[in-house]
């Protein structure tokens, strides 16, 4: 456990989560995916869902605010600070969830699992692979939690999403 009661990972057995995805489609044109609110609020949602950024200050140190909203209405916003920008290899930032004023507040206030930790590290690497990009991303939550709250099969919609939008050539 850390000082704030968030549990690590210790066991071999409890993963974080480490999705890999390979896209058909430069590593510039992934990297640019991903940090281009334009091209974000286009597919960084589950299906169904839409993106809306308050803030996006895409440096070392900046912040993005950003609200995931539901077809029937229900919010979730979320904060962060991006750690690191190495245009087009790697994004590291940290995220937590907010209210709609940016203001951290903890899972279980707006509904969520309590052992959802108050703050997570998502780190995205892109790989060039013969014209094509690897994609991994880490988040510092256990996988077994991300699943049962629907945060890794949101991951997963997110990325077939971003796959269909290059494989349209949308993001041109």
């Amino acid at each position: 456990m850390t000082t704030d009661g968030t549990r690590l990972a210790t066991d071999p057995s409890e993963r974080e989560v480490l999705i890999t995805r390979v896209f058909d489609a430069p590593r510039e044109l992934v990297f640019r995916a991903w940090t281009d609110p334009e091209h974000l609020t286009r597919w960084f949602a589950p299906t169904g869902c839409t993106t809306q950024f308050r803030e996006f200050d895409l440096r070392p140190g900046g912040v993005f605010h950003s609200c995931v909203r539901s077809p029937e209405g229900h919010e979730c916003w979320c904060k962060g600070v991006y750690r690191e920008i190495a245009k087009p290899e790697r994004i590291v930032y940290t995220v937590a969830i907010s209210d709609a004023n940016g203001n951290l507040v903890g899972p279980a206030e707006v509904g969520m699992d309590p052992d959802w930790p108050r703050e997570t590290i998502v780190t995205v690497t892109f790989a060039e692979l013969a014209g094509k990009t690897q994609l991994s991303l880490h988040q510092t939550v256990l996988e077994s939690l991300a699943k049962r709250t629907g945060a890794h099969p949101s991951w997963l919609e997110m990325l077939d999403h971003l796959a269909l939008d290059l494989a349209n050539n949308v993001l041109l």
